[in-house]
C-alpha cells in the first residue's frame, strides 16, 4: 500500500487502451500526481491527449505491452477486448496487473463469465453453448424464442448480439455472427436494467456505489438514472448480488455489474465488467469519489475513497448523428451550459460516425425530476455532427 506520493520518481501507470474511459482515469491519475503512459492504436488517442506518453501499438502487440510494464509499476487497462495471455506472463513475471489477467481471461469470454457465476449460484438467465446449426435449433426447443445469440467474445454496444425470433432466423442469424463462439440466452421480460459499481482495494475493502438505472436504445447505453427507481428491497437484492459476484471474482478496481430486474423482482447478472463502466460516468460530479479516482486509489494502494451520491444525477450519452462522417463538432454546447446543474464531456475522438459515443452530459439537481427535467432539455441542444468545413 502508498503511504507517501513521490514526485521524483512518481508513481507510474500504465493503462490499456486510449478511449474515453482511460482518458478519465488518466485525469484522476494526473490529480495525485502520477505517472501515467496509455497503450492504444490510434495517435492522439482522447487519452493520450492527457497522458504523458502514448505508446502507439495494436492491442494484440505483444512487443508493445512488455515496453508499457517497463515503464508502469502498475498496469490497468479500460477494456476487455486485449491480449489477457501476454498480461498473465507479465504478471507472472512480477509485473503488477489489475485486475488480475486471470480475471480479465474469465470475464472476457461470456460463455466463461456465465459459466464462472452460474456455478457461484448468482442468478444469470439460462444459457448453452452453440458451436453449430443443430446447437442453435436446441436452443431454440430449450431456451424458447426469442433468444439472444451472441459472440462469446468481443461484442460491446449492442455488436455480436442478435435477437433470434424464430427457427427460420437462425441461418441469418449465424451468417452475422460469422465463425465466432458462440452462446445462446434465453430471453427474459424484465422491468428494467440497472448496473452498480463495486470497488475492491488490494487488501480486500469492498464499497458499492448507488444503484444506477439505465436505459438503452439499440443496445447502446442512452441515459443513466441516479438512484434507481427501484424498490428498497430490489436495490438490497441487487447491491447483494453484485458484492457476491465482486467477491467470486476476487479482482483489484473498479467493476460494473450489470443487471435485469425481472417482472417478479428477481434480479439477473447480465455481465460484469471488469473497469470503469459508462453508467458510472455521473460519478465525476454527484459522488464525493468518482469510479476513476477509485480506480486509481485501488490499484495503486491507496485507501477507497467515500462512495457517497452527493445528489440526484441523470446521465445521457452524446452520440454521433446518424448520416454524419467526418471531424467531430458539438453543435449546441452553449445553450446547454446555460442551464444549471450541467457538466458537459466531450471526449476528444477527432472524427464522428453515427451512433459513436463522442461524449456525455451529467446533470445533477435537489431532486431526481429536475435532474431528469434539466437533462432532457440539455440534450435536445447537443448534437454532434461533422465539420462541413474541413
Amino acid at each position: 500500500m502508498l503511504t507517501q506520493i513521490k514526485q521524483k520518481p512518481p508513481f507510474r501507470i500504465a493503462v490499456v487502451g486510449g478511449g474515453q474511459l482511460g482518458k478519465m482515469m488518466t485525469s484522476a491519475a494526473k490529480q495525485l500526481g502520477f505517472h501515467v503512459t496509455v497503450l492504444d492504436p490510434t495517435p492522439a488517442s482522447p487519452a493520450g491527449q492527457v497522458a504523458d506518453r502514448q505508446i502507439v501499438a495494436d492491442f494484440a502487440d505483444g512487443d508493445a505491452l512488455r515496453n508499457l510494464a517497463r515503464e508502469a509499476d502498475v498496469i490497468t487497462y479500460e477494456f476487455e477486448h486485449i491480449d489477457s495471455a501476454t498480461l498473465i506472463a507479465l504478471e507472472e513475471g512480477g509485473q503488477p496487473v489489475y485486475p488480475a489477467p486471470q480475471i480479465l481471461r474469465v470475464i472476457q469470454n461470456k460463455s466463461r463469465q456465465k459459466e464462472a457465476l452460474r456455478q457461484a449460484e448468482i442468478p444469470v438467465a439460462p444459457f448453452m453453448a452453440v458451436e453449430c446449426f443443430a446447437d442453435a435449433q436446441t436452443a431454440g426447443q430449450r431456451l424458447g424464442y426469442p433468444f439472444f445469440l451472441k459472440a462469446a467474445t468481443g461484442g460491446y454496444d449492442g455488436k455480436g448480439n442478435v435477437l433470434v425470433k424464430s427457427e427460420s432466423d437462425l441461418p441469418q442469424a449465424l451468417a452475422e455472427l460469422g465463425d465466432a463462439e458462440l452462446l445462446a440466452e434465453q430471453f427474459i421480460p424484465f422491468v428494467c436494467e440497472i448496473s452498480i459499481m463495486v470497488a475492491r482495494s488490494i487488501d480486500g475493502d469492498i464499497r458499492s456505489y448507488q444503484l444506477s438505472e439505465n436505459e438503452h436504445q439499440d443496445s447502446i447505453l442512452r441515459r443513466s438514472i441516479v438512484p434507481a427507481r427501484v424498490s428498497p428491497m430490489v436495490a438490497s437484492r441487487a447491491r447483494a448480488v453484485a458484492e457476491k459476484a465482486m467477491a467470486l471474482f476476487g479482482g483489484v478496481g473498479v467493476f460494473c455489474v450489470e443487471m435485469f430486474v425481472a417482472v417478479d423482482g428477481t434480479v439477473l447478472v447480465n455481465e460484469v465488467a471488469p473497469r470503469p463502466h459508462n453508467s458510472g460516468h455521473y460519478t465525476i460530479e454527484a459522488c464525493q469519489t468518482s469510479q476513476f479516482e477509485q480506480q486509481v486509489r485501488a490499484i495503486s494502494g491507496l485507501p477507497l475513497g467515500d462512495v457517497s451520491l452527493l445528489s440526484p444525477a441523470v446521465m445521457v450519452n452524446l452520440l454521433g448523428e446518424e448520416g454524419e462522417h467526418g471531424f467531430a463538432v458539438l453543435e449546441g454546447c452553449a445553450e446547454a451550459l446555460a442551464l444549471s446543474g450541467v457538466h458537459l464531456h466531450f471526449y476528444g475522438k477527432i472524427k464522428t460516425a453515427p451512433k459513436r459515443k463522442m461524449g456525455h452530459v451529467t446533470v445533477t439537481a435537489s431532486t431526481l425530476a429536475e435532474a431528469m427535467r434539466i437533462a432532457e432539455a440539455a440534450a435536445a441542444h447537443l448534437r454532434v455532427v461533422a465539420d462541413k468545413e474541413g
